[in-house]
């Protein structure tokens, strides 16, 4: 083989015989190709046909020659990048003449279905390739992240921490439903001998008289059971709350010290059978008794029974019960009562009717439970009446005239809810995480010939499915904490904003755990299915986190509509239509003008402007809100009603809240970034806020690309910078995971911390 017709063969040749899953079809193609070619001469090509008979292959020998020929070729010329150069350095020929066939050859590779780059990857040097040289590293101090992740609470986030780690807290792993509700409550026993639980409470019946601390307890508590979290929430959060939030001095004096020692364990009954979201249409009465004043609280027929009430089936005592109070056959509306359900032995008082939900999905260690009423008789003091009461002449009586006010202030108490549950989503989206990226980055799986196997956090596409998913976490983060702390400081007058907001983070975060738990569980294989590894339990208790407390679809349309209704005070007693018009009017005239120069702008420090993604959420929120008001416009301008207008576009409202809620995470993202003084670390957080927002106008380039905005060359140079975050990111990922601080104790699963050998 020594004219250049011969040699320029060695490279397909090796190609085709060191495929380990050799084709007919391969050799066909080839010995098409060389029959084909008019500028071999007769002998040529019957030599070079010999080589591909596979009758009679090449020898060994034959083979490690042509590999070590084309490894020494390529090796030495760091320019090769195709099968072509390697033929063009091989031959002796003149570029210029080889250059007549270059399209051939190129034809063959395509015929043949093989990536030029990626054969002559095989036989560059082992020691430059990047995928094998990409570590974990520690390039800042992952306790200062950890301390900006906790904030002010840090001490309490620790010394929860240090109680879940005790051995008493150790995983329940038996499959008894029964032992599992009965190790749930053990463990909230000892939360309450901490004062865990009363922490919300005032401090005169016992409590710590400070929220903040309790949400932060809600969420630190996630990185361990989430039965645990829910039974805890449920006895400390909703009833106790209710309690709180909803009654007056003498409820407090007699019910909230035993509620938090949990000597009084009770139930939150909202949800019936037939209505779950639609609190309003609760269908349970209380009717007044003035004569013997008392409630009788009755569920009218089957379908009117509480469903799905924590703590109903096992361990409550006592419900706070939303129902509607009838007075002289006047309906007055929902309005909350306490109504006993267990003598302090457990038995079921007389005119109670419990029934067991049985196994779920998940979150078994929580005695979800069904409640029926028949005559049950309470005193007329048991009734809530921070809101509304009944006074001594039988009347109804309430501080705010209005119907629908009284109701959505009494609702708005218990916003609250809604904050601890994305909170706890987020936690048990940081433990995933924990878990695959830190198994990700130990297993190793294939590599170059040779040479040792690479860790699966090294390849891009593993890299692909899980950072982007760790930038949205510390996102979520901070916009959590951003909500957190309005809700505390809230006054009367933002109360509804803050409500759309409570709803729509609730929804962002339990959605955005689901996906990121499904990712987790898949980016760690067969490992990942195992029980031992928690993902199964992480996936299947938080599964439930989309629809409790509100269905997500349904609190997203309350934030739309909030979006839309943004502007009312500043007009009075505008009509909806004349909102709607007015929202779309003022959210015109604050558009940035799209410049035909930016929407085409591909350089990496445009790309990765903080500036630029702001403005590309702020304009995306705003054009959505304004086409979803010209919509609901026209339809109610064509002579459709107002709540058929609504619904002809609730899946435009639902694109109205989340384009909200994104704009808002990123924002609280560099709000707190901005707040940071070590440069170290607040350059690997710019990196992941670069992360989030590019990777979201990805997830959203259908629309940008749609309203132009954004042009095709624009978005694949986004996709192509999402992927080099990922990469820039990936030596810093584990540490960014470690930062969360979980428990040993609580992380717990193998995988992410053996070595894989």
């Amino acid at each position: 083989m020594e004219n250049f017709n011969i040699q320029a063969f060695i490279p397909l040749f090796y190609l085709v015989w060191s495929d380990d899953n050799l084709t007919d079809i391969e050799f066909e193609t080839l010995k098409s190709f060389i029959n084909s070619q008019t500028w071999l001469q007769e002998k040529d090509k019957l030599y070079l046909l010999t080589k591909i008979d596979k009758q009679n292959p090449p020898t060994r020998e034959e083979i490690i020659g042509w590999k070590n020929q084309l490894e020494t070729i390529v090796q030495n010329n760091p320019n090769i990048s195709s099968i072509f150069d390697i033929i063009v350095d091989m031959s002796t020929a003149s570029k210029t003449a080889l250059g007549e066939f270059k399209n051939d050859f190129l034809q063959l590779e395509n015929d043949l279905g093989v990536l030029g780059e990626e054969v002559v990857s095989q036989f560059k040097s082992k020691i430059n390739l990047a995928t094998s040289k990409s570590k974990t590293a520690s390039n800042f101090d992952i306790t200062k992240i950890t301390a900006l992740l906790n904030g002010d609470q840090a001490e309490i986030i620790d010394k929860v921490k240090k109680v879940i780690s005790q051995p008493e807290f150790a995983y329940y792993t038996e499959e008894s439903i029964s032992s599992y509700r009965d190790k749930v409550y053990e463990w909230c026993k000892i939360l309450a001998n901490e004062n865990f639980g009363n922490m919300a409470f005032p401090k005169e019946y016992g409590g710590g008289d400070d929220i903040l601390n309790y949400f932060s307890i809600m969420e630190t508590l996630s990185y361990h059971d989430l039965s645990l979290v829910i039974k805890f929430g449920v006895q400390f959060g909703l009833w106790g709350m209710s309690v709180q939030l909803l009654g007056t001095k003498k409820h407090h004096e007699k019910y909230l010290k035993d509620i938090g020692s949990l000597k009084l364990p009770g139930c939150f009954a909202m949800t019936e059978t037939n209505h779950g979201s639609n609190v309003k249409g609760l269908e349970t009465t209380a009717t007044y008794d003035h004569q013997n004043k008392t409630f009788i609280i009755q569920t009218p027929y089957p379908n009117a029974q509480k469903e799905y009430i924590g703590n109903a089936a096992v361990h409550g005592q006592m419900a706070t019960v939303f129902a509607k109070l009838i007075i002289n056959n006047h309906d007055y509306g929902v309005n909350a009562f306490i109504v006993p359900l267990r003598d302090s032995e457990g038995n079921v008082l007389n005119g109670i009717k419990i029934g067991d939900c049985g196994p779920k999905m998940g979150l078994n260690g929580v005695d979800n439970g069904t409640i029926r009423f028949d005559n049950v008789i309470v005193p007329k003091e048991n009734m809530l009446d921070r809101f509304a009461s009944v006074n001594e002449k039988g009347v109804f009586e309430s501080p705010i005239p209005s119907d629908n006010r009284r109701f959505f202030t009494m609702l708005g108490t218990l916003v609250g809810g809604r904050i601890g549950i994305p909170r706890s989503a987020l936690a048990a989206a940081k433990s995933g995480l924990a878990i695959a990226i830190k198994y990700g980055d130990q297993r190793k799986q294939f590599g170059p010939d040779g040479e040792s196997e690479v860790p699966i956090l090294n390849y891009r596409i593993h890299q692909r499915r899980l950072l982007p998913h760790l930038a949205k976490t510390y996102a979520v983060h901070f916009a959590l904490q951003y909500l957190t702390k309005r809700f505390v400081s809230r006054t009367e007058a933002d109360m509804q904003e803050i409500e759309a907001l409570a709803a729509g983070m609730k929804s962002y975060s339990s959605w955005s755990t689901t996906a990121i738990l499904q990712e987790c569980r898949e980016a760690c294989g067969g490992k990942g299915y195992l029980s031992i590894n928690r993902l199964d339990r992480l996936k299947n208790d938080t599964e439930i986190y989309t629809t409790f407390e509100g269905d997500n679809t349904v609190l997203m349309q309350l934030v739309a509509k909030n979006r839309l209704s943004e502007f009312r005070k500043s007009f009075g007693k505008m009509d909806s239509v004349g909102l709607i018009q007015y929202v779309y009017e003022n959210a015109k005239t604050v558009f940035s003008e799209k410049n035909p120069i930016a929407t085409r702008r591909t350089d990496e420090a445009h790309l990765l402007d903080k500036q630029f993604h702001l403005q590309a959420f702020q304009y995306r929120e705003k054009s959505i809100l304004a086409s979803a008001a010209k919509r609901i416009k026209k339809l109610i301008e064509d002579g459709l009603a107002a709540y058929d207008a609504f619904n002809v576009v609730q899946h435009h409202m639902i694109d109205v809240a989340q384009a909200y809620l994104e704009r808002v995470t990123l924002e609280q993202f560099l709000f707190a970034i901005d707040t940071v003084e070590d440069k170290a670390i607040q350059a690997v957080l710019e990196k992941l806020a670069q992360l989030y927002a590019l990777a979201q106008i990805e997830k959203n380039k259908a629309w940008f690309l749609e309203d132009g905005y954004l042009e095709p060359v624009k978005t694949k140079a986004i996709r192509k910078m999402v992927n080099q975050l990922c990469w820039d990111i990936r030596p810093d990922a584990v540490a960014l995971v470690d930062a969360f601080a979980i428990p040993a104790s609580c992380l717990a699963a193998p995988i992410a911390f053996q070595e894989q050998k």
